[in-house]
C-alpha cells in the first residue's frame, strides 16, 4: 500500500453504516442503465460492479425516480424502485450482493423529479411541474406548479422507494436533491418557490418538502437505515438562465452561502446523515458540471464551510482526481469522503491503483463531459470519452487472440495510441512509427493551455501503457508507401491523423497548433480566425498570456459548429470569452492581411483590426494520403481515427477501440 496516501484509505461511517476507504463513486445519471420495467439491466450491474471491484468504498448510483405519476418519466429512463418493485429489487439485489463480494458499500439515490430543469428530450408531451408557475430552464414554456396533494404523493413514494432499495439490498439511500435546481432545491429557493401556503415562504417551509421526505424514509426504513443529502451551498444564479463565473462579482439570485450554511444546519437537524455538497444550480450548471475550465477541487472551500457548521460526514466532489488534492483536503478537515464521479468512468481501478502507488496506471479524465453528460444530454447514453468500455464493461470486454498478428501502425496519436494497447492488450504484437519526436498528435497543442493539462496526461498515460506492454514505439520516423510494405507486417493501421487547414491573407499567418507549439511568435494584438473550439480554447489562452485578443467569426456566433458537445462546457466558454476580455466580430470573413492590419468584410461593411499576429482555427483537414497509396497494395489495412474522419479525442479512442478488439 502507498502510505502517502493512508489517510484515504482510513474507514469512515455515514450513520451506522461503515465504509471501507474514504472514496466513493458519485452519482451519475444511469441513462441505458435501466430496462423497460424499471430495473437495472445487465449493463447497470456490472458498471456498478466493476467500480466496486476496483476499489471503491461507496457505490452511489445515478438517479432513480420514486415517483411516475406527477412529473412522467418514460420507460426504459432511468432505474424505478416503485415502478415494478417485484422486478427492481430482483435486478437490483443481483448488483448489490456483487458489489458486497468487494467489500463495497451501495446507496441508491432517490429522486423527487427534475421540475422546470427536466432535459427537453426526456420531459416528452408531458407538462414541467415546478413549486410555482416560473419559467421552464430550456423551453419557453411556463411550469405548471405542484398541488400539496401531489407533494404528499411524491413523499408517500419516496417511502416506498427506499423500502424497496431496503429490500434490495442497498445500505442506504441518497435523496436527490436540494441541489442543482432540481425539484426539491425548486422549493428550498426563494427565486423559484413563490407559494404562500406551508410549503413557501421561511426557509423552514421551503425545507418541509426535504423534511417530509426523509420523515417518510424514516417510517418506512427505520432510524439506522442511512439517508443522506445531494446539497448545493450555493446557487450562482444571475439571473434567470444566467449563471456566474469564478472570481465574478454579481448578486445571487439564488441560494447564497450564508443562507446555504443555515439550510444545512437545518437539514441536519431534521436528521440527514450526510451531505454530498457542491454549489451551482443548472442556470450556471458549469459549477454543478465543472468542465476543464473550472479549477480542481472547486468544491471544497465550501465543503469546508458546511464541515465547519454540521456534525455529520461532508462528502466532496468536483475534480478531485488529485489524489493530493484529495488527502489535503480530508487532513484539513474540509471533508470526510472524496466522491468521484467522472475519474471512474474513466478508471474504473482508480482507488485499487492509487492504493497500490501505481499512479501512473491511472487513466486521466478530462473533464471534457463528450461521453458522459454530452452524451446523456444529447442521446441519453451515459459513456466516457477515454474509456470506450465505460458502461459497456460485458460487450466490450477485450479477448485474447486467436492468430497473433505484427500489426504496422503509422502515427503516434490518441487513435494509433490506443489501438497498439488494445492489440497488445490482446496478444497481438503492434509497431507505431511516429514522425515526431513524441507520441500525442493534435493532443500535443491541445493540452498546451492550462485547463487543458489532462490533455497531456493522457498521453503520459499512452507512453506508460504502451512501455508496459512492451510495444515497439519508432520515433522520428516517416514511413512511405514503400517502407510500409517492406516491413510485412500482417495488418496495417493507418492513423496519420489531420493538419490544420491554412489560407493565404497576404503577409504570413500562423495556425493556432503551431502557436500553442511555440513555434510561432505571438505579439500583443491577435487575430484569431474562426471561433471554434480550437479558436477559443487558443483566444482564452493568450488573453491569460497578456494579449489583446479578437475572434473572426463567419457564422452569427462562437462555437456554432465544432464545439463541445455538453452545454456545461460550451456555455461556460461562451461565457469566459467576454468576460476575460476577448473580443468578438461574427458574421465577418478576413480578407486580406498586410502585416500589420487585418481587413474583415463584415455585413456592415469593412472593418480593419490591427493584429500582429493572425492565427487560423479554422478546422483540420483528414492526413490520408499514405492510405491512398496502399489501399489497393495490403491486403489488411485500416484507417481510423482522424485519417478516416476529423472529429473529436472520442471517436479516435472509440474507433481505435473496435477495430482493435476484433483484428484476429
Amino acid at each position: 500500500m502507498n502510505r502517502k496516501y493512508e489517510t484515504l484509505f482510513d474507514s469512515v461511517s455515514i450513520g451506522k453504516c461503515r465504509l471501507k476507504n474514504r472514496f466513493a463513486m458519485a452519482p451519475m445519471g444511469p441513462l441505458g442503465l435501466g430496462d423497460s420495467e424499471g430495473g437495472f439491466n445487465q449493463r447497470g450491474i456490472d458498471y456498478y460492479t466493476e467500480r466496486a471491484k476496483g476499489g471503491t468504498g461507496l457505490i452511489i448510483t445515478g438517479v432513480t425516480f420514486v415517483d411516475n405519476q406527477v412529473e412522467k418519466h418514460d420507460m426504459p429512463n432511468t432505474p424505478c424502485p416503485t415502478w415494478n418493485p417485484v422486478h427492481f429489487i430482483r435486478t437490483a439485489r443481483e448488483m448489490t450482493e456483487r458489489i458486497h463480494a468487494y467489500d463495497a458499500k451501495a446507496f441508491l439515490q432517490l429522486s423527487a423529479g427534475f421540475g422546470r430543469v427536466t432535459i427537453p428530450t426526456n420531459l416528452g408531451e408531458h407538462p414541467p411541474v415546478a413549486p410555482s408557475p416560473i419559467p421552464h430552464r430550456w423551453l419557453d414554456v411556463t411550469c405548471r406548479p405542484l398541488t400539496k396533494d401531489e407533494i404528499h404523493e411524491i413523499v408517500v413514494q419516496f417511502g416506498k422507494g427506499a423500502f424497496n432499495a431496503k429490500r434490495a439490498g442497498f445500505d442506504g439511500v441518497q435523496i436527490h436533491a436540494v441541489h442543482e435546481g432540481y425539484l426539491l432545491d425548486q422549493f428550498a429557493i426563494s427565486l423559484f418557490n413563490q407559494r404562500t401556503d406551508e410549503y413557501g415562504g421561511s426557509m423552514e417551509n421551503r425545507l418541509r418538502f426535504a423534511r417530509e421526505v426523509l420523515e417518510e424514509i424514516r417510517k418506512t426504513c427505520g432510524p439506522d437505515f442511512p439517508v443522506t443529502l445531494r446539497y448545493s451551498v450555493k446557487s450562482f444564479i444571475k439571473d434567470w438562465r444566467v449563471g456566474g463565473l469564478p472570481d465574478e462579482q454579481f448578486e445571487e439570485k439564488g441560494r447564497d452561502v450564508e443562507e446555504g450554511i443555515e439550510a444545512a444546519k437545518l437539514l441536519v437537524q431534521y436528521g440527514y446523515d450526510a451531505l454530498d455538497v457542491d454549489v451551482g444550480c443548472y442556470d450556471a450548471w458549469w459549477w454543478n458540471h465543472p468542465p476543464m475550465y473550472q479549477k480542481k477541487g472547486l468544491y471544497i472551500p465550501y465543503c469546508k464551510m458546511v464541515k465547519e457548521a454540521v456534525d455529520v460526514p461532508v462528502i466532496c466532489a468536483g475534480r478531485m482526481d488529485d489524489p493530493d488534492l484529495s488527502s489535503s483536503a480530508v487532513s484539513d478537515g474540509a471533508c470526510d469522503i472524496i466522491s468521484l464521479g467522472r475519474p471512474l468512468l474513466a478508471d474504473p481501478d482508480y482507488v485499487n491503483k492509487l492504493r497500490a502507488g501505481d499512479t501512473a496506471s491511472i487513466r486521466p479524465c478530462l473533464s471534457c463531459h463528450e461521453g458522459c453528460m454530452g452524451r446523456i444530454q444529447e442521446y441519453s447514453a451515459l459513456n466516457c470519452a477515454v474509456n470506450p468500455q465505460a458502461c459497456r464493461e460485458r460487450s466490450e470486454r477485450l479477448v485474447p487472440a486467436l492468430h497473433k498478428k505484427k500489426v504496422l501502425i503509422v502515427g503516434g496519436g490518441v487513435a494509433g495510441c490506443e489501438a497498439a494497447r488494445v492489440l497488445a492488450t490482446r496478444g497481438h504484437f503492434p509497431e507505431i512509427y511516429e514522425k515526431s519526436d513524441r507520441l500525442g498528435g493534435n493532443l500535443i497543442p491541445g493540452g498546451t493551455p492550462d485547463f487543458k493539462e489532462d490533455d497531456h496526461a493522457l498521453v503520459a498515460w499512452y507512453e506508460h501503457e504502451l512501455k508496459e506492454l512492451n510495444v515497439a514505439v519508432h520515433l522520428n520516423t516517416e514511413l512511405d508507401a514503400d517502407a510500409v510494405k517492406a516491413l510485412k507486417a500482417d495488418a496495417v493501421i493507418i492513423a496519420t491523423g489531420s493538419k490544420p487547414k491554412l489560407f493565404s491573407l497576404g503577409s504570413p499567418v500562423c495556425s493556432a497548433a503551431d502557436v500553442l507549439l511555440g513555434k510561432c511568435p505571438v505579439g500583443q494584438n491577435v487575430v484569431i480566425i474562426g471561433g471554434g473550439l480550437v479558436g477559443c480554447e487558443t483566444a482564452l489562452y493568450l488573453r491569460e498570456k497578456g494579449s489583446r485578443v479578437t475572434i473572426v467569426e463567419a457564422l452569427g456566433k462562437i462555437l456554432e459548429v465544432n464545439g463541445p458537445l455538453c452545454h456545461a462546457n460550451k456555455e461556460m466558454l461562451t461565457a469566459l470569452i467576454p468576460y476575460k476580455g476577448v473580443e468578438t466580430l461574427t458574421n465577418a470573413k478576413a480578407s486580406a492581411y498586410d502585416g500589420k492590419t487585418l481587413t474583415v468584410q463584415t455585413k456592415d461593411g469593412e472593418k480593419r483590426l490591427s493584429a500582429d499576429t493572425v492565427i487560423l482555427a479554422v478546422g483540420y483537414t483528414a492526413e490520408n494520403s499514405l492510405y491512398g497509396a496502399l489501399k489497393n497494395e495490403i491486403p489488411e489495412l485500416h484507417l481510423i481515427g482522424d485519417a478516416r474522419n476529423v472529429a473529436n479525442i472520442m471517436y479516435a479512442i472509440w474507433d481505435a477501440y473496435e477495430l482493435a478488439s476484433h483484428i484476429d
